[in-house]
């Protein structure tokens, strides 16, 4: 939708009000207006030619002609036939307002009854009359129209707009009073309900609304004085109550206090307040505005109600300044909108008083009945817009707090993972320091006393592989980090010797630059035991002269490669090179390591041995 601004929303509601205006504006052309009539009380079915007659003027209000005094009435008027420029033209007769019911007799003949005379009769306050007059009662000169109207003094009603009266009368042909006639029920009757219904609607969404979301209570009171003020507006369609005026207007009066206490509550609510005691008052209220009536009789429902309606109004002005007084307060964000609302509602209640000087069944009267359900209509709209609104942002804060609990609870589970990883860390470090600290301390004893005092060569030279393997043994289970320049400098010592004891030439091929990397103990000790099963391969099985050992870092990769001049693999062990001369345990110490250990070997070419180790998973920069 394309934003109004305020001049364009101006300039449509000002042709919106033209536009009743024109559906309001009376025919003029050939219509005969009749301001003046005899009048006399009777509830005779004729018109009494011997009661006491006088002359009224037109439209004649009963508390202003015969206060106090309730009908029926009947006005008599004498008009002489037009002369119809069409044969076939009817002529009407037009009646804007007669207040309750009416009914219309021409030359003594019956042609019009708008419903029941007597109690409960009917209500057609609100109702314009167009009565055809047929062309065969006319007479050229001296026509009667008779007119009797039931209705009720202004002391038996709570408004002036429900008491009794006729308003002028229009004689003309009827295709020019039936469109006047439309334009009227529409201004007065037709848009009214529409607005009621729309209403209506409105307030009971708005009441479920209200009782789902109970925080939102103030959403359930406007729905309720939404479908309070439907209520009051849609009488006007209610023309045939099985109710006596009387208790109409009890019933009206019942829901004029039920309002107000929606009114109050809304206003209070919406505010943030909740005063426990001026809700019981309220309900208390609802009870003592009927009673006082139904106690006070038929005679005093004008006083009572009046005296009630302003109570109730002041009730309401007063809610209205507390809300607007609270709003004023936090006019930091919403300052604007409560400059609208004191406006709005200046203007509304400026609007109504004057309105009370209008006659009834004036077009500015009708237009000030249509502002407040179209009030209502506007501002429950607003209602469910920032209710929608709230329930939106209210989602998207749920999604995000629930998205930062989902990242907390993932925080402390890793916490509580990594913290679980390090009790067992320290845990297995301090049993593997124990077990070091033992093997050292007992086993390496012992194996060093075997080696410096048997005088068996075998026995000592077995004690002291024994001793050299737990040391290697013990430095993995201390977990200490190795310096890869001196761990190549431990294996090219052990490599070198072991070699040039058994006669075989050895070379030795390694970076000399001092290296930054560490490796771990785990990876030290696994390396260091590849290199010895492939040297002793090499002592043992190869018959080789000559081996080379290659050590360099490729990338991110550490390659040892251990090569020999032998006689190679047995053709019997083709294919299961794993099975024999410690090929398996080397494969499988690379592998725990995330590395590889590859052999190349054919009968009489010797034996090539790959270690590759990814340098990133064990060595660290120093």
């Amino acid at each position: 939708m394309v934003p109004l601004h305020s001049g364009a929303l101006l300039r449509r509601l000002f042709a919106l009000l033209a536009l009743l205006l024109a559906l309001a504006s009376p025919a003029t052309a050939d219509v005969l207006r009749i301001e003046q009539a005899q009048s006399v009380e009777s509830d005779s079915d004729r018109y009494p030619d011997d009661g006491p007659q006088r002359t009224v003027s037109l439209p004649d209000d009963w508390n202003a002609s015969r206060p106090g005094r309730a009908g029926p009435v009947w006005y008599r008027v004498r008009f002489d036939a037009p002369v119809a420029q069409d044969a076939n033209e009817l002529l009407a007769l037009y009646v804007e307002r007669a207040c309750s019911n009416l009914e219309v007799q021409l030359n003594g003949q019956r042609l019009h009854a708008a419903g029941r005379m007597r109690e409960p009769m009917t209500r057609n306050c609100h109702h314009a009359q167009l009565v055809t007059l047929p062309a065969a009662l006319l007479r050229p000169e001296g026509n009667l129209l008779d007119i009797k109207v039931a209705g009720q003094p202004l002391q038996r009603v709570g408004s002036r707009l429900r008491a009794g009266g006729l308003s002028e009368l229009e004689l003309g042909p009827h295709t020019l009073l039936a469109p006047q006639q439309e334009r009227h029920l529409t201004l007065n009757v037709t848009l009214p309900l529409v607005l009621s219904g729309s209403l209506l609607l409105l307030g009971g969404f708005m009441c479920v609304l209200g009782w789902l979301n109970r925080r939102h209570s103030y959403l359930a009171y406007f729905g309720i004085l939404a479908v309070g003020s439907a209520l009051l507006t849609a009488r006007l369609g209610w023309r045939d109550l099985p109710l006596t005026s009387f208790e109409a207007e009890v019933v009206l009066a019942l829901l004029m206090p039920i309002v107000t206490l929606a009114a109050v509550q809304f206003l209070l609510r919406r505010a943030g307040q909740r005063t426990p005691r001026l809700g019981l008052v309220l309900v208390l209220q609802c009870v003592l505005v009927p009673a006082s009536l139904l106690l006070g009789g038929a005679e005093r429902v004008h006083l009572l109600a009046n005296a009630w309606a302003t109570l109730l109004a002041l009730e309401v002005l007063v809610a209205l300044a507390r809300f607007l007084r609270r709003a004023w307060r936090r006019r930091g964000q919403h300052g604007w909108a409560a400059a609208m609302l004191i406006a709005g509602t200046a203007a509304l209640v400026v609007v109504q008083l004057l309105a009370l000087l209008e006659p009834p069944g004036s077009t500015f009267l009708a237009l000030v009945h249509l502002s407040l359900p179209l009030t209502f209509i506007g501002m429950g709209l607003r209602l469910v817009q920032l209710h929608g609104r709230a329930l939106q942002d209210a989602e998207a804060d749920r999604r995000v707090l629930e998205a930062r609990i989902r990242e907390a609870t993932e925080e402390i589970e890793r916490n509580f993972a990594q913290l679980t990883e390090l009790r067992i860390e320290q845990v297995t470090e301090r049993e593997r320091k124990r077990i070091a600290a033992d093997l050292h301390d007992d086993l390496g004893a012992k194996l060093l006393t075997i080696v410096h005092t048997s005088d068996n060569e075998r026995i000592s030279t077995l004690a002291r592989e024994a001793l050299e393997e737990m040391r290697l043994s013990v430095r993995g289970l201390t977990g200490r980090p190795v310096r890869l320049i001196d761990a190549l400098g431990d294996w090219r010592a052990e490599a070198m010797s072991r070699l040039s004891q058994t006669g075989i030439e050895a070379r030795w091929v390694a970076p000399t630059d001092d290296l930054p990397q560490t490796l771990s103990a785990r990876a030290y000790v696994q390396t260091t035991r590849i290199l010895r099963e492939a040297v002793n391969n090499i002592i043992k099985h190869s018959g080789a002269t000559h081996c080379t050992v290659t050590c360099q870092i490729d990338g991110s990769d550490f390659q040892l490669a251990i090569q020999d001049n032998g006689r190679g693999i047995p053709m019997e062990l083709d294919g299961r090179l794993d099975r024999g001369h410690g090929m398996s345990s080397m494969k499988h110490r690379a592998k725990q390591l995330q590395g590889q250990c590859l052999v190349e070997s054919g009968p009489g070419y010797g034996t090539v041995i790959r270690l590759t180790l990814p340098l990133e998973r064990h060595a660290v920069a120093a």
